[in-house]
């Protein structure tokens, strides 16, 4: 029976298990798609669902819950403006885990977490877009 036990511990303090899924969350907001252990995506996937559901319901108080607990005002607002628009008709299950093998270095368990309807563009958000290059352009070297 499991009287009494409301969460996987990950085998961290509390206040680093706290980070950790603060973490997760911002940066599964922030690419909607994101690779890690199986056991931190079953901890993540109900968080997730969670901070969606809160963005589908506008107002000043789910607002602040949703700042207090992304810590990100960015991710913040792309939860109430891009996702709660996305998911507006379902109601609930925002997120897939998909098991992706083991890890070379542990053999852990690896899983893919990522919004069930997400953007493939998503993933590109830091990466620098290449610079094309005319190939009559060419830089002289001073000699």
């Amino acid at each position: 029976m499991r009287h009494k036990i409301g969460y996987k511990k990950l085998n961290r303090t509390s206040e680093h298990r706290k980070a950790l899924i603060k973490n997760m969350l911002n940066s599964l907001i922030k690419y909607e798609q994101l690779t890690t252990t199986l056991p931190k995506a079953k901890v993540l996937k109900p968080q997730a669902d969670k901070i969606i559901t809160l963005g589908k319901k506008n107002n000043l108080q789910n607002s602040r819950t949703l700042v207090s607990k992304l810590q990100d005002i960015k991710s913040a607002n792309k939860v109430k403006k891009t996702l709660a628009k996305r998911y507006e008709s379902r109601k609930g299950g925002y997120t897939r885990i998909v098991k992706a093998g083991y890890r070379y270095g542990d053999n852990a368990p690896l899983a893919i977490i990522e919004f069930v309807d997400r953007d493939v563009e998503a993933k590109r958000v830091d990466k620098k877009k290449d610079i094309k290059k005319n190939p009559e352009e060419k830089k002289t070297v001073p000699a």
